[in-house]
Order: structure tokens, then C-alpha cells, then sequence
């Protein structure tokens, strides 16, 4: 403000023009920036959750259909008729006469295929003995299926009969053709047929998992095992157990989940008809076969699945798109070492990527909804988040953007109206200064000859050629500056005595609102700090010093504290005697009134010192602070009195008694608000009879200086 005083009338002409121009453009700005982002947000969380619905419904769809399927399979004769055929045929090789060299193929082709690759996924060394067959149909069967299948890894399925002519091969080459074109139609993994007492008689893929017993062999603390177990307790047909995904080991570690249902003969349960869930399947779905763009996702919008348990259920884009950006990206937020190098040997982030966001939370509790969220990646997204409903698994969908893609077009939009708004306002500046130059004219003139009358020369006549309002002004100003002359002169006189007069009782506000004709005055003010200081030794002072050098002497502190005062922003409420009360926010409210009479009151006590020195008198001062709200008003009738009263002004006189001399004591908001820029120490509990405990802090005596000697303007 105070250099706003000091510019010329053509200067703030300019500033103003400028100012209103500037606000309007910014003004508008803002509200079109606003309403764009509002409109956009809704825009971009509206076609997110119409995406996420549609996979919403898709995933549904795709395991309710499974879920059928299994159940129908389950019930047909001709799965029935293979879980018995293959069930007997598989109990005829029990009996069975395995050559060594079959055990020694076998052992070869864990040793070589089957554990180099579980090693990678897995931690520790697998034991060999831990995995290979141990029953003779077990091992006859490994050996023709498995090890001395000629078919590759992976293609094993592709035997239709090995050509040992037993029983179980020719029940193969009959069924085997069938089933394999069921996986390959419904796009399962893998296909399985389990015995009631848990042994895998049949697999369509062909792993480790062939002929293996899911109750006391390997796996049996797979999720495989698990559905199995459930199946194999169901009471009747009709019965589906969907498992979640969790790591398989006959898949080298790769996450798995599957899908059984018991298989009846009538009424006699004869085994479990199992599916392996295909993840490429759902990754297709939610991934809208890697076609995120033409989806609507831009570059940094996806779709993906979460479990229970936090762990994806999906593939993430970022890994498919960039998986060494996505490697990096992971290792940057701290993600485990270990994790990241599975992301790369799986080429997935299923139940490895943990997503642990807001929008998950949210959803696994039921909850549906649209945030701004920070994703796994911790960037910050638009997120569209719904719960699932699938029978048997607790997952939940989210459609996400990219923030920074999403707002892209308003970013841009800012942009540009801010190389727009910069060259519209060098362009209104020089306008602004042609127009302003032709405005002030006749103002220079009229100053010219004002400035003269201000001088004292009040028969100097104000000329000016304009005929507008400037001209009718200079005219009025000779026509009554003589008349108002005099009176003038004498109102003047006693308005300063009589503003002199009642400013020496009250503030500036107070005072105000006393001449505006205000006679009951009470406030409840609030934040507003009090001070309570008494002189040590002045009274005893006063009894070796005559009435005159008495007064004298304290009027000289008493006016050294109110230039003080009005220095850093307070107000003397009163002297009583030798004490001396303020208040900082009282009439002007203050954010830094604790600062402003803490800095005070320093200044109170180097002024001490300092008359101490100059008069060769050892004088102290005490001084209670406290901060609060107080209730302020005018007192009295024909003397009236500004004065506060409340706890808060209580707590600070309380302090003052308690405090020693040549010492601040500060309540506990005090020491709260300033604790960064004063070193406090705590003094301890101030006890009084009958009175609450009260916290006493003070200001230690080196940082106290470091204060004292510091200028600090208040303005």
C-alpha cells in the first residue's frame, strides 16, 4: 500500500487497467479451466466405467459359462463312461512290470526338462525324488506320455496312442481326440480326470502332474488339490468348485487356477472331472486382445483384475507393452527383487504385482465408484473401481487412465491462453499509457496551481484551460477557498484535540466507534495475545526518590513501552502503578499476534537493560504471556475505561506473578505455536490454591538474545 501511495495517477491508471485485465482473463481462465476439467473428468470416468462394466460382464459371462460347461460335462455318458474306463484301466497297470530303463528315462527327463525349469520360478533346489512317479501304473505311464513321448514340451498332447497295446492306451486313443478338441475349442489348459481316491488317471497336456495322486503325492497342497477335495465331498451332481489362482508347480510355478465338479454313476461317485482356467482367456478379455487404444484407454488407460489378497489377476498393459520400462518402474517404487525377476520369467504380473490402492480397498469391500487415485505404479490415475460377483473368488475389476493423459487437452488449452493472455496485456500496457497521458493532463495543471494553495499562499487562484469537470473543479476551488479558509484552520484545531484526547484513552477502532455515537462496547474477540509485565524493585525505588522524579521516571518507561506498542501492533489496555498491560489483535486482527508480543516483550527487556545502564539503576522487569480469547468493552459512564477480561487474561497475569524478575513466562499455546522460531524451555507447573494447574515455558537466555539484537519491521 505504501508504495502504491508514492506511484502518480497515470501510473495507477495503468496498474488498474492492467489489474482489471489481467483478473478478468485470469477470472475466465480459471472458470473455463474448471468447467473443461469438470466436464472432461466426468467424461473420462463416465467411458471408464462403461469399459469397466462391459469387462465386467464379459468376465462374468466368460465363468458362469465354465461354470456350466463343467457342470454339463460332468453329467455327460461319455465322461462318465472315460472317468470309469480309464479309471479301470489305470488299476490293471498297478500289477504291472516296469523296466529299469523306463525309471532311468524318466529320471532323465525331470532331471533335464522338468526341475531346471521349476528351479528358475522357485526357490531353493527342488529334490528329484520328490516329483518322480512312484506306482508302477504311475511310472508305466510317465514313461509312455511323458518321457518317451516324442513330441516336445508343451506338444505332449499330440500322442494319441504311444502303441504299447495296453489297455489303458487303447481307452486313450479312443477318448484322447475328444477331449483334446474340447480344451482346444473352449480354450482350457489343460483337462483332468481324478480317481476317488485322488490320482490323476488322465490329463489331456500331459505335465508332471500325470498320474500323480492329489491327497499324499507332490501337489497335494496345490489349489488343484483343493478343488478336488471339495468336489470329492459333494453330496450330488450339480456341484462346481472354481479355485483362485495360486502358483502350480507341474507348470513350472506359473499361476493357475481351475475349475472341478464331481462325476456320479447313478448315484456312486466315480471321480472329478477338473479344468486348468486358461490365462491367456482372460487376459484376452480384459486386455480386449492388447487393443487398448481402439478401446478408448489412449496409451496409459487399462483394464485389469485384483484378488483378495492384493496380488493382480490379470496382466498389466505397462508389462506387455514395455516390460523392461515396467521392470524399471517397479524397481523405482522399491518393488522386491525377487518379484521383478518372475514378472520377466513368467511375462506376467499375475499374483505377482501387488496392487494396493485406494480404488482396491474400496472395491473389496463391496464398494463401487470413480477417484482420482495414485495406481501401483504410484501415478496418479482416474480409477473406475466395482467388485465382482463370481462364485468361489473375491476379485475385483478396475478401468484406469493416466491423469497427465486425461487432462492432456486442458493443459494444452492453459497454454495457450496464457501466450494469448501475456501478448493481449502487453498490448492493453500501451494503450493503457496513450490513454492515461491524455487523462492526467489537466490533473498536472490543477496540482500545479494546488500545490501552491498547500504551500500557504491561499490567494493563489487555480487555473486550468480544460472546460470538462476539471474546469467546473478549479472554478469551485477559487470560489470557496477563501470562505473555507478560516473554518478549516479552526476545525482542524479541534479535531486533533479532541482525537488527541481520546486517542490517549483508547485505540484508533475503539475510539472510532465511540465518535460514530457507540456507547455499549463488548466484543468477544477472538486469538489475541495477552502481556502482563510488572517493574521489580521500583516500588522500593520510589521510597528514596522524590514525587516528581518518581513520575518522571516511569513516565519515560510508560512512554518508551507505548512507542513499543504501536512498533509492533498492540494496544495498552492499561497501567496500574508500576505494571503495564497490551493486547496484540484486539482491534486488528493479527495471524502473528503471539510473535509480535513475544518479540515485545524482548524488546521490553533489553530496554530495561539499556535504562538500567543509562541511569545507573538495577531495575527488572516481569512478564506473563498467554494466548486465547478474551471479552473486551467500554466501562463507566462519565469515566469510561477499555478493558479485557476472561481466562485468557487471567492465565497471563497468573504467569506474571509466578514469573521472576528479568524473565518472560509463556503459557503452553504460546510455546505451541512459536516452538520453531524461539528456543522454549519448560519452567514447570505454576500450583495455586483453588486454581487449576498451569504449564509455565520461558524463552532460554541465549536464544532470548539472539532475538533482542534482531530489527524485525511490523508493519
Amino acid at each position: 500500500m505504501q508504495l502504491l501511495n508514492h506511484l502518480s495517477i497515470k501510473t495507477k491508471l495503468i496498474v488498474m487497467l492492467l489489474v482489471v485485465s489481467l483478473c478478468a482473463m485470469l477470472a475466465s481462465t480459471f472458470i473455463c479451466s474448471s468447467a473443461g476439467r469438470s466436464i472432461l473428468t466426468e467424461k473420462v470416468f463416465n467411458q471408464l466405467t462403461s469399459l469397466r462394466a462391459a469387462k465386467t460382464y464379459q468376465i462374468q459371462d466368460y465363468f458362469e459359462t465354465i461354470h456350466n460347461h463343467s457342470e454339463t460335462l460332468s453329467e455327460d455318458l461319455t465322461v462318465v463312461d472315460a472317468m470309469q474306463e480309464f479309471k479301470t484301466a489305470y488299476g490293471q497297470l498297478e500289477a504291472s512290470t516296469v523296466p529299469a530303463d523306463f525309471d532311468a528315462k524318466i529320471d532323465n527327463y525331470y532331471q533335464t526338462q522338468f526341475i531346471p525349469k521349476l528351479t528358475r520360478t522357485n526357490e531353493g533346489s527342488p529334490v528329484l525324488a520328490s516329483y518322480t512317479p512312484k506306482t508302477a501304473a504311475a511310472r508305466y505311464l510317465q514313461y509312455h506320455y511323458i518321457a518317451a513321448n516324442p513330441n516336445p514340451v508343451g506338444k505332449k498332447l499330440l500322442l494319441d496312442n504311444p502303441g504299447d497295446a495296453s489297455a489303458y492306451s487303447r481307452v486313450h486313443a479312443r477318448y484322447h481326440p475328444i477331449f483334446r478338441n474340447i480344451v482346444e475349442k473352449y480354450g482350457y489348459y489343460d483337462m483332468f480326470l481324478i480317481d476317488p481316491q485322488g490320482t490323476v488317471v488322465y490329463t489331456v497336456f500331459k505335465e508332471a502332474d500325470f498320474t500323480t495322486n492329489l491327497i499324499d503325492g507332490p501337489y497335494n497342497e496345490s489349489n488343484l488339490a483343493s478343488a478336488i477335495a471339495a468336489a470329492r465331498q459333494a453330496k450330488g451332481t450339480g456341484y462346481v468348485k472354481i479355485v483362485d489362482f495360486k502358483p502350480y508347480s507341474p507348470s513350472y510355478g506359473a499361476p493357475a487356477a481351475f475349475i472341478a465338479a464331481p462325476i456320479f454313476n447313478g448315484s456312486q461317485f466315480i471321480g472329478t472331472l477338473a479344468f486348468q482356467l486358461p490365462v491367456d482367456k482372460i487376459n484376452n478379455v480384459m486386455t480386449g486382445n492388447k487393443n487398448w487404444k481402439q478401446s478408448g484407454l489412449g496409451d496409459s488407460g487399462e483394464t485389469y483384475l485384483v484378488g483378495s489378497d492384493y496380488l493382480m489377476r490379470s496382466a498389466s498393459r505397462f508389462q506387455i507393452e514395455d516390460p523392461e520400462g515396467h521392470a524399471k518402474t517397479l524397481a523405482s517404487i522399491g518393488t522386491d527383487e525377487k518379484t521383478i525377476k518372475k514378472i520377466k520369467e513368467f511375462k506376467t504380473t499375475i499374483l505377482l504385482q501387488e496392487v494396493k490402492t485406494t480404488g482396491v480397498k474400496e472395491a473389496l469391500f463391496g464398494k463401487q465408484g470413480t477417484q482420482v487415485i495414485d495406481d501401483y505404479r504410484n501415478i496418479p490415475v482416474l480409477s473406475s473401481y466395482a467388485p465382482l460377483d463370481i462364485d468361489g473368488l473375491k476379485w475385483v475389476i478396475l478401468a484406469e487412465m493416466d491423469v497427465s493423459e486425461a487432462y492432456a487437452s486442458i493443459h494444452s488449452f492453459e497454454k495457450t491462453v496464457l501466450i494469448g493472455a501475456t501478448l493481449i496485456i502487453a498490448l492493453i500496457t500501451l494503450v493503457a499509457m496513450w490513454l492515461t497521458s491524455i487523462f492526467v493532463k489537466p490533473i498536472k495543471t490543477l496540482t500545479a496551481s494546488a500545490r501552491k494553495v498547500g504551500a500557504g499562499d491561499f490567494d493563489a487562484a487555480v487555473t486550468s484551460g480544460s472546460q470538462d469537470e476539471f474546469g467546473e473543479l478549479a472554478k469551485s476551488f477559487n470560489q470557496t477557498i477563501g470562505s473555507l479558509r478560516a473554518e478549516t484552520q479552526l476545525i482542524d484545531r479541534e479535531n486533533r484535540e479532541n482525537e488527541a484526547l481520546v486517542l490517549n484513552v483508547f485505540s484508533p477502532a475503539i475510539a472510532k466507534r465511540l465518535k460514530d455515537g457507540e456507547r455499549q462496547i463488548a466484543d468477544q474477540i477472538s486469538n489475541v495475545s495477552v502481556l502482563f509485565s510488572d517493574l521489580h524493585r521500583f516500588t522500593k525505588l520510589s521510597q528514596t526518590m522524590s514525587a516528581p522524579e518518581v513520575v518522571g521516571l516511569l513516565n519515560e518507561l510508560v512512554t518508551a513501552f507505548d512507542e513499543m506498542t504501536e512498533k509492533y501492533g498492540l494496544e495498552k489496555i492499561k497501567t496500574i502503578g508500576d505494571g503495564y498491560m497490551a493486547v496484540c489483535g484486539l482491534s486488528v486482527p493479527r495471524l502473528d499476534h503471539d510473535k509480535r508480543t513475544v518479540d515485545f516483550a524482548l524488546e521490553m527487556l533489553a530496554f530495561i537493560r539499556r535504562f538500567n545502564y543509562e541511569k545507573g539503576l538495577q531495575l527488572e522487569v516481569e512478564i506473563g504471556i498467554n494466548s486465547g480469547d478474551v471479552v473486551a468493552g467500554v466501562i463507566g459512564k462519565n469515566k469510561l475505561l477499555y478493558d479485557v477480561w476472561g481466562d485468557t487474561v487471567n492465565i497471563a497475569n497468573r504467569l506474571k506473578s509466578a514469573c521472576p524478575p528479568g524473565a518472560i513466562f509463556l503459557s503452553q499455546d504460546i510455546c505451541d505455536r512459536l516452538h520453531d522460531l524461539y528456543d522454549f524451555e519448560l519452567v514447570g507447573e505454576i500450583q495455586e490454591p483453588g486454581k487449576e494447574k498451569l504449564v509455565a515455558w520461558q524463552i532460554k537466555s541465549s536464544k532470548l538474545a539472539v532475538n533482542v539484537e534482531s530489527e524485525q519491521v511490523y508493519e
